[in-house]
Parts: structure tokens; C-alpha cells; sequence
């Protein structure tokens, strides 16, 4: 593959634009939101937690300048760009989860509406987009603060355009980009010998003139085929083969989850303990089938209030539905370190796409899928001051927290005269777990290997607890970060591992034996955030590196 450096910038000791204090909380009942910046500049369309604890975040490059400049005089010159032909402002920055600063990057294609995986060695490749953009492939490799880094542009080296596209990584650490507007197929990143693969599954559940399949929810199942969910249908796909292995019921209801209908997805944690791991998908919120056209005459239908979960591996899968306590429609679902689901921003009425939603829902909540099902599974957290619609994103931090921003529901920026403005400002979401209440239970890592091996190799590492009630409350989970965007987190995993043995060797300190993943299958290779969850308290993660 041939690659181009489209640009060379010198700015390697810009990380501190903004001062690294956070600026005042605002707490709750139930979890905390803190603003940690008015504005970072560009609204988080995409967002990428690397390993070094630095988020790729960005934009499209289409509608008109930022409200942050490039340093140094530079000007991003792109004469297919339909807005701007010479830009000197920033769609890309790269932030700081330690210090709270963030500095531009360079993008110089347009990434409107674009996905992207994580490579095994925790370089991040992000995938087409609009326009120029929507066939070149970019990558970002994490670096430390005092080298130079930055996007680097590979043109037109995607077989097929994708926009709204999907990607999931596969366990020999390639990456599968599935669908996209117009795009009925699949192909793989390095490109595959057999190219693109037409995939009739996406022609079919194409709403004409709607679509409503687009971002298509990928999960790779532990047996190495890969489910895919587009509208209201799903499948098992042996990839490697192009065979459709089981097509899934339909989920109940008839009403669309994918975009611009824009429910979430989520895989719940797969579980080393199990003697037998049974994968679960789980599918919540989104928009009835009218919604669009409605949306577009004026008219803003109640968002879907349902959540469904399916069992894929039992013989004769079936979907159980659950109510949330609100609907939603462009809701982000985000695994937590305790095994629980927060489903958080969105809208109540109307659907995903420019001016279409209405009723903004600021109320986070969390999902126990381990409870009892005859009991109430879902709690609502404190409201948000800030209403995350259209164009928003959130991910898990390695500390806990949720980092959540963005909100454009405009063609343009738009400030002023507007029901929803163009929100640039960049807030955290601590779950009730981080409640300092929660310390004396909260367990600190002391030390852990930095490999984790695949066949149940064991790994080591100590931590701290200041009242340890019982092995029986304790767990180790392994979380990918995902790529997040348009309510869909990919290539978001957790994996809960098997404890071998726990050990006292001081005062409230502890080593911790644990076996690694069993198969690449249950967790593809790569960089994890590792945490020790005591009654439900899970520490600070730690990266490891799996494979």
C-alpha cells in the first residue's frame, strides 16, 4: 500500500491550549456531570480512547471553519472540499484525560459521517466518509507528548466508498467495514484477495428512500462469525466463507433500530466462567418507521421506549423486551466496568438527521442485565444541564467516568436563533460507583503485568482494598475501547475473566491470579482497560495488551 503524509506540522508542545483545571461540577442524586471545557472547538461527531489515555476526536471538514485554528499559520488546502477550499481551522483535536488539554490535528479529507477500529497495536484506523474522503482510509498511531504526531492519509484505498459504514475487528487483528449509504457488501482492511463481497442482507432490509440500515451493529461471536443487525433484522455471517449461517426473528415491534432511526446496541459481557459462554446482544430505543418523513413535515413522533435481548447461540433464539423508563431515539449505550449498561444523550421525539429531533433527554440510565428479570433492572441518573442531540458521542474512560460531547443538529454551526445549538463543549458523567462513599471498598491496582496471553494463560497483579468483604464479590473485566459515533459504539467488548486464586501479602493488599482469555474469538487482539471490580466497585483500569 502506497502512503502519503499530506501534510508536516511542528507541533508537539501545543497540548496546553486550555488549562488543565476542570471547571466547576454539577452533582446529583444520582452520578455527577463535571463541564471540563465551554468548548473544545469542533463538535465530537466520532470519538477514539487510545491507549496512551488520549481521545481522537472529530468532525467533517464540510461545514465551513471551526472554532478552532490550526497553529502556526497553517491552512488545510483541499479543492474538492464543498464548503471551504483553503480552511485554516482545526476538525480534529486530540485530548488529554490526565491533564484535561487538548491540541489540534490535521484532517484533510472530508471523515462526515465516517467509523474506525483500533489495529492490535493500537494504531487507529479510521475508515471513508463524504466526498474526497469517502474512499481514503487514515490512521493514527498514539505517541508520547514530546513527539510529533498525527493523522496520516492513505487516498482511495477502500475498494468501495463508505459512509455510514460499520467496522469490527476480527481475531487475526483485521478489520471487516461493513455496508454504508449504497453499499450492499463487505470488504476487509489489509484488503483481501476476494475484495468486496456483496452481502444481500443489506439490500434487504434497505427501506427504500429511508434506508434505516445504516451503521449496522457488528458483534464478533465467541464461535468467530460475526452477527450483524440492520432495521429490524439480524443474521450470523460466516464471513470468510460469504454464508449466512441463521437469519434471527425479527425483533418485536416492526420498528426500525439502525440509522437514521438511531436506536444502540450493545454485546452484554461475555463471561470466562460460564462453562458454556452464551453471547447476548442487547438493542435498545431508536425511532417507529414513519419518523423520518414525519420529521421532515413538522411532525416529532415519540421515540421507541422498548429494549430487546437476544440469545443468539440457544437453538431457537427468541427476543425478550424490556420498557425503559423514557424513550429514546440517538442514544449511546456504553458498558460500564461493573457489567452494567448506561444508555445516555438523545432525544425523545422525531429521529437521527439535520433539525429532526425534538425533547432533548438529559437523564442518563443504567441497565443491570444480571438482575433478576421480575425485578426493576433500570435506574435514572441526575440530568445532564446540557442536551446532547444529533451529532453527540460518549465513551468509557479508563478512570470510570464518561466522557460525553458534541451536539449539532445543523447543517452548520449554528449559535444563535436556533432551538438546539451547535454545542462545542466537552462534559464527564461519574457513574454512582465513583461515589466517595464507594471508597473504602474501591480497589487499587498496585501492579499488573502489561501482556495478557490468549489459552487461559494466567496473569498477575496486586491491589489494594481498604475493607475486603470476599472473594465471592470480586472480578476482573477487560474492556475494549470502542469507536464511537451516529449511537453506535464499535468494537466495544467486555470480557469477564476467570480468577485463579486471590491472596493476602499485606494489610489490605492482595495478589490476584487470573486466567487470560480463552480464544482471540472471545477477545481480539489488542489493548484492554482492565479493572478489579470489588462489590460492584471497580478501580481505576489499567491497559494491558492481549495477543
Amino acid at each position: 500500500m502506497i502512503k502519503f503524509l499530506l501534510f508536516s506540522l511542528s507541533f508537539s508542545h501545543v497540548f496546553s491550549i486550555v488549562a488543565s483545571q476542570a471547571l466547576p461540577s454539577y452533582s446529583g442524586r444520582n452520578g455527577e456531570w463535571q463541564l471540563l471545557h465551554e468548548s473544545v472547538g469542533i463538535s465530537a461527531m466520532h470519538m477514539q480512547l487510545l491507549h496512551n489515555n488520549k481521545v481522537i476526536i472529530f468532525d467533517r471538514t464540510d461545514f465551513g471553519p471551526s472554532n478552532l485554528s490550526l497553529p502556526n499559520g497553517i491552512c488545510r488546502v483541499d479543492s474538492s472540499d464543498t464548503m471551504l477550499q483553503t480552511d485554516c481551522t482545526a476538525h480534529s483535536i486530540l485530548y488529554d484525560i490526565v491533564t484535561n488539554g487538548f491540541r489540534p490535528l490535521m484532517i484533510q479529507t472530508d471523515t462526515w459521517c465516517s467509523s474506525g477500529a483500533v489495529l492490535p497495536n493500537g494504531t487507529l484506523v479510521q475508515t471513508g466518509g463524504y466526498n474526497d474522503g469517502d474512499r481514503n482510509i487514515r490512521s493514527f498511531t498514539p505517541c508520547s507528548d514530546d513527539e510529533y504526531c498525527n493523522w496520516i492519509e492513505f487516498p482511495q484505498s477502500l475498494i468501495q466508498r463508505r459512509w455510514y459504514a460499520s467496522n469490527q475487528v476480527l481475531p487475526d487483528g483485521r478489520i471487516i467495514i461493513v455496508g454504508g449509504r449504497r453499499q450492499f457488501n463487505y470488504e476487509f482492511y489489509p484488503s483481501s484477495w476476494n475484495g468486496v463481497i456483496f452481502l444481500d442482507f443489506l439490500m434487504e432490509t434497505n427501506d427504500q428512500g429511508l434506508e434505516n440500515n445504516l451503521y449496522p451493529f457488528l458483534y464478533l461471536l465467541p464461535d468467530g462469525n460475526l452477527f450483524i443487525f440492520a432495521n429490524t433484522r439480524s443474521i450470523l455471517l460466516d464471513y470468510n466463507q460469504n454464508m449466512v449461517l441463521k437469519e434471527f426473528p425479527k425483533i418485536p415491534g416492526d420498528d426500525p433500530r439502525n440509522y437514521p432511526s438511531s436506536g444502540s446496541s450493545v454485546l452484554l459481557p461475555l463471561d470466562e466462567n460460564d462453562a458454556i459462554i452464551e453471547p447476548e446482544i442487547m438493542v435498545c430505543g431508536g425511532a417507529p418507521r414513519d419518523s423520518f418523513i414525519q420529521a421532515m413535515q413538522g411532525n416529532f413522533i415519540r421515540a421507541i421506549s422498548t429494549c430487546g435481548r437476544l440469545k443468539v447461540s440457544v437453538p431457537n433464539p427468541s427476543w425478550t423486551m424490556e420498557d425503559m423508563p423514557m424513550a429514546r431515539v440517538m442514544g449511546d449505550m456504553i458498558l460500564l466496568p461493573t457489567g452494567d449498561v448506561l444508555i445516555i444523550n438523545g432525544a425523545e421525539l422525531g429521529t437521527a438527521g439535520w433539525e429532526l429531533g425534538r425533547g432533548p433527554v438529559t437523564r442518563p440510565i443504567i441497565y443491570r442485565p444480571s438482575d433478576d428479570v421480575s425485578n426493576w433492572r433500570f435506574s435514572v441518573m441526575s440530568p445532564s444541564p446540557r442536551p446532547r442531540m444529533y451529532h453527540s458521542s460518549a465513551i468509557l474512560l479508563t478512570d470510570g467516568r464518561i466522557l460525553v460531547s458534541g451536539s449539532n443538529p445543523h447543517v452548520y454551526y449554528n449559535f444563535t436563533n436556533v432551538e438546539y445549538p451547535t454545542d462545542l463543549s466537552m462534559e464527564s458523567f461519574s457513574p454512582p460507583y465513583l461515589s466517595p462513599e464507594y471508597d473504602p471498598i474501591r480497589p487499587r491496582i498496585l501492579s499488573a503485568d502489561e501482556k495478557m496471553g490468549y489459552g487461559g494463560k494466567l496473569f498477575w497483579l496486586s491491589f489494594q482494598v481498604q475493607a475486603y468483604l470476599t472473594a465471592n464479590v470480586l472480578s476482573v473485566t477487560i474492556v475494549a475501547p470502542s469507536f464511537a459515533t451516529h449511537s453506535f459504539s464499535m468494537n466495544q467488548r467486555m470480557v469477564l475473566l476467570k480468577i485463579a486464586g486471590v491472596t493476602d501479602i499485606a494489610p489490605s493488599t492482595y495478589n490476584l491470579v487470573v486466567a487470560g482469555p480463552s480464544t482471540a474469538e472471545i477477545a481480539p487482539p489488542g489493548y484492554y482497560m482492565l479493572f478489579v471490580v470489588h462489590a460492584h466497585v471497580p478501580s481505576y483500569g489499567r491497559w494491558v495488551k492481549i495477543g
